[in-house]
């Protein structure tokens, strides 16, 4: 019986990137080793990913079994060096969800735990509206965006192809483990299209905690979205094991995940 790592897929209906640049200096302290911040023109990137999934599932599950979800992700760009190579992706110090699915698989399927949240999501045509609370009170967020054919010129990426580049080479997020570690996930997509969205209000109280992130520390620049993008999720496992150690892992936690 050889066990595999497990893989879920969905399609991104919705994708909000809504994109922060800070002093590096403050966000070092924030990242575990081995982590270092991914800098744009001298600025570390952090942000909030807004991302609506359907017809989720598990790969060996049914299709009649497939779930929806609002998820949130506060990310922060970063590099490291595994095996001698430079590798790149996000840390995630807080998911937050609204699907009973999610929460039981964090630690499983997916890294890490998410915490509870209730979500209003609006659209009208272009222009759109989410917003979250978390039921242990620390996460609240509030997006309104829309839809534009302009890229902002205070950005630091000179373009809409520059900076849609910068995400898609950070498809790996690593999360805090039950653990103590990081446990890790990796989106595939088939394609690949980001729009510009024109921001009206990009609240957070993890990124407008002065706390945190002291006045003049940082600054929003940009927010991007994606649609209807049929992905998969691959369990990335525990940072700094062996795809075996993964494999190891995911046979203790999932015996199902075994084949003949």
């Amino acid at each position: 019986m050889t066990p595999i790592i497990p893989v879920v897929e969905a399609v991104m209906r919705r994708r909000i990137l809504v994109n922060f640049r800070i002093r590096p200096e403050v966000v070092a302290p924030l990242l575990p080793p081995p982590f270092q911040p991914k800098l744009v023109a001298g600025w570390a990137m952090g942000g909030i990913c807004l991302i609506r999934l359907e017809e989720m599932r598990p790969t060996w599950l049914p299709r009649a079994c497939r779930v929806s979800s609002e998820n949130a992700a506060h990310r922060i760009a970063v590099t490291w060096t595994e095996n001698g190579r430079k590798r790149e992706g996000v840390f995630i110090p807080r998911r937050d969800t609204n699907s009973v699915l999610n929460r039981v698989a964090g630690g499983r399927l997916f890294p890490s735990v998410p915490h509870s949240a209730k979500f209003v999501c609006a659209q009208e045509g272009n222009r759109f509206q989410v917003a979250l609370r978390s039921q242990d009170g620390e996460t609240r967020v509030n997006v309104v965006a829309r839809k534009t054919d302009q890229w902002p010129a205070g950005s630091v990426f000179n373009s809409l192809a520059s900076a849609s580049e910068f995400f898609r080479s950070g498809a790996c997020g690593w999360s805090p483990a039950k653990s103590g570690g990081l446990e890790g996930v990796e989106l595939q997509t088939d394609t690949w299209k980001m729009h510009a969205l024109v921001v009206e209000r990009a609240e957070s109280s993890f990124f407008d905690d002065l706390r945190r992130f002291p006045r003049g520390s940082i600054e929003f620049d940009s927010a991007l979205l994606m649609e209807g993008i049929p992905h998969r999720w691959h369990a990335l496992g525990e940072f700094g094991k062996s795809p075996q150690g993964r494999a190891d892992h995911y046979r203790r936690t999932l015996p199902f995940f075994e084949m003949p």
